[in-house]
């Protein structure tokens, strides 16, 4: 079956052409599921399943109408680049969250021979800034100039998908290459005198990077 950029576009738009709960709906999600569940961001996470399935939650709530975030742009992003940029957040949120419930299960003796929280005797740590949702703010606001820097006769493989790709966690470039049938090393070349050039001077910018 046709599983290209074009063909899941447009399956997200005949799903938007019918009312929502509309069996006609739910008949072009279930297609566009069935393609983009393969091309989708993978690993080995075991919170992968979970962050998978409010990813299509996030779908279904958000491909027309934008119950719970914007609804999906098919002229800022291809819906495979959309929905793994929701899915690697979700699985940062996971990973988090574990992490700091590992944290409270580590505890220690107090003096009176019982246990304390050994996160309550830690010093504070002043919090971390958001930097991943700093830098996807940053390419949806040039994301018209960012997707015009793009590898000559391959407008499909520009700055703003690349950035995106690469966000952690990262897709590998050999995934990228199976996808865009362009060798990796043009790829790795591309995205680093290109993509990350301009996303130095953003960190740069931000105070994230010294000059």
């Amino acid at each position: 079956m046709n599983n290209s950029p074009d063909e899941l576009r447009r399956l997200a738009c005949e799903a938007c052409c019918h009312c929502l709960g509309s069996v006609e709906r739910q008949r072009y999600l279930t297609q566009l599921i069935r393609l983009v569940k393969p091309r989708l961001w993978h690993d080995n996470s075991p919170c992968y399943q979970d962050a998978l399935q409010q990813t299509w939650i996030y779908l279904c709530q958000n491909l027309c109408e934008g119950k719970t975030a914007k609804p999906y742009d098919p002229d800022v992003a291809s819906v495979v680049t959309w929905l793994n940029v929701y899915l690697k957040f979700r699985l940062l949120d996971f990973e988090q969250a574990a992490q700091a419930a590992r944290a409270r299960c580590i505890s220690t003796y107090n003096d009176e021979g019982g246990t304390t929280d050994i996160v309550e005797t830690l010093p504070a740590k002043p919090e971390i800034p958001p930097i991943l949702e700093k830098v996807q703010d940053w390419l949806e606001q040039n994301a018209s100039e960012l997707r015009q820097i793009h590898i000559a006769n391959h407008p499909e493989i520009n700055c703003y998908e690349m950035i995106l790709r690469r966000l952690p966690p990262e897709t590998s470039w050999q995934t990228l290459e199976d996808e865009f049938g362009v060798s990796f090393k043009t790829l790795e070349s591309f995205y680093r005198r290109q993509c990350k050039s301009r996303l130095r001077e953003f960190g740069r910018a931000e105070g994230h990077l010294s000059s």
